[in-house]
C-alpha cells in the first residue's frame, strides 16, 4: 500500500510559478513511476507529466512541455511538479499517482495509487 499526499497548490497570477509536491508513505516508493494529472471543472482527468521508477525518463503533455518539470527525491520519498509560465488553462485540481515499476508515459488506468489532489488556480 502507498499513500500519496499532494501539497503546494494555490492561487497565482498568469505568468507566475508554483511547485506542487507529492509525499509518499508506505511501500517502497522508489519502485513506482509517478505521474501528475489534472482535472478542470467539466473536463476529464488528463495526463500532465510522468517520471519512471528509476528517475531516468520523463514525459510531458504537449500543453506543458517547456513550462513544467517533474522530478523526484528518493531520500524524501517525494515527487515534485515545478510549474512556470502558468496561464488560465492550467487551472485544475492536480493529482499525483504511482504505478509499480511503471514508465514515464504510463496511461491513467495503469496507476495503482492516487492522492487526493491539490487545487491550482491561475488568474489572468
Amino acid at each position: 500500500q502507498v499513500q500519496l499526499v499532494e501539497s503546494g497548490g494555490g492561487a497565482v497570477q498568469a505568468g507566475g510559478s508554483l511547485r506542487v509536491s507529492c509525499a509518499a508513505s508506505g511501500r517502497t516508493f522508489s519502485s513506482y513511476a509517478v505521474g501528475w494529472f489534472r482535472q478542470a471543472p467539466g473536463k476529464e482527468r488528463e495526463f500532465v507529466a510522468g517520471i519512471n521508477w528509476n528517475g531516468g525518463s520523463t514525459y510531458y503533455a504537449d500543453s506543458v512541455k517547456g513550462r513544467f518539470t517533474i522530478s523526484r527525491d528518493y531520500a524524501k520519498n517525494t515527487a515534485y511538479l515545478q510549474m512556470n509560465s502558468l496561464n488560465a488553462e492550467d487551472t485544475a485540481v492536480y493529482y499525483c499517482a504511482a504505478d509499480l515499476l511503471g514508465s514515464s508515459w504510463s496511461p491513467l488506468n495503469e496507476y495503482d495509487y492516487w492522492g487526493q489532489g491539490t487545487q491550482v488556480t491561475v488568474s489572468s
